[in-house]
């Protein structure tokens, strides 16, 4: 008697649980397309400010700039010595601040895209 309750029970609850798993599934494929377009919009943004950044050579300016200047405090305050290592810390800096500066560059422009695209529809 005991298994067979256990077994009704089973039963009821897959055949309850049906509608459930099907809009669950609905809904996975919706955050699955909506993922795809997200990415697709974030990879042009990607792409147009990386060629941006190109034309203009704007990661060379800001590497390079803080390089020359972490030289110059190293050598004043170390010789030639501590020009190398400011300068290697420069450059380091530099290197993290150009990607942090592209970053907020494209969740701009995928925000600015975004707006476009709402304001057509």
């Amino acid at each position: 008697m005991k298994l067979r309750n256990t077994a009704a029970f089973a039963t009821l609850g897959t055949i309850l649980s049906l509608p459930l798993s099907l809009a669950a599934q609905d809904y996975a494929l919706l955050q699955r397309v909506s993922q795809s377009q997200s990415q697709s919009a974030h990879d042009r943004a990607e792409r147009e400010q990386t060629e941006k950044d190109h034309r203009n050579h704007t990661g060379a300016k800001i590497v390079g700039g803080s390089a020359a200047g972490g030289a110059i405090i190293g050598g004043l305050a170390g010789g030639g010595k501590g020009a190398l290592i400011g300068g290697a810390a420069g450059a380091g800096g530099g290197a993290i601040a150009n990607k942090v500066r592209k970053d907020k560059a494209v969740k701009k422009r995928e925000q600015q895209q975004q707006r476009e695209y709402d304001h057509r529809e």
